[in-house]
């Protein structure tokens, strides 16, 4: 009696005890994988997709001498002039000129003449000169218009209180003053065209 009771009892008892417990250790144990892994690869997709921003075009220009200068333009190829008073931009005649932060470059062959002046006693200086409008898809019949302080919003012209610009598609022509004094930058001519405005040489 003592011996059937023994077997029936530690076979049984063993069994299942081992069977039960090892299988449902087992089960959660991949649940638990499946629970860390979800959340790491989520959070690693997030991270990698982060859009980066686009500089900002300068608007800042500069005139440091007779072939490293800045003018402003519209944004976009083919622009009209006036039309653009608002958004136009600063484009240099070299790429990273100092003082003009994230200005465009001319494209080749845009300006095709320029004379720099300076006006020590009034301190201002001045560039006079032709371009070829179909450098950039400026119209020919683009009459043209004038930037300054005002517009485009947010321009500036380094080292200087105050700017005048004034650019002709229809006649090929181009000028920019930069003034310690705001009156020897006018303002109130945009009509009257770069000759008149500002003089200088065209040829």
């Amino acid at each position: 009696a003592t011996t059937t009771h023994h077997k029936k009892a530690t076979t049984t008892h063993h069994k299942k005890a081992t069977t039960t417990h090892h299988k449902k250790a087992t089960t959660t144990t991949k649940a638990t994988k499946k629970a860390t892994t979800k959340p790491t690869t989520k959070a690693t997709t997030t991270t990698t997709a982060k859009p980066t921003a686009t500089p900002k075009m300068g608007q800042t220009a500069v005139i440091l001498n007779a072939t490293d200068y800045c003018i402003f333009l519209p944004p976009k190829y083919g622009g009209d002039i006036a039309a653009n008073e608002d958004r136009a931009v600063a484009f240099c005649t070299k790429p990273n000129l100092p003082g003009a932060p994230n200005a465009q470059v001319l494209p080749a062959g845009f300006i095709k003449s320029s004379h720099y002046l300076v006006n020590n006693q009034k301190g201002y200086v001045q560039i006079t000169g032709r371009i070829d409008r179909s450098k950039y898809g400026l119209s020919p019949k683009d009459g043209g218009g004038q930037y300054d302080l005002r517009a485009p919003v947010g321009s500036k012209m380094n080292g200087y209180n105050a700017f005048v610009q004034l650019t002709e598609p229809d006649a090929q022509i181009f000028c920019i003053r930069a003034c310690m004094t705001k009156a020897d930058c006018p303002v109130n001519k945009s009509t009257y065209g770069c000759e008149k405005v500002l003089g200088g040489d065209y040829s």
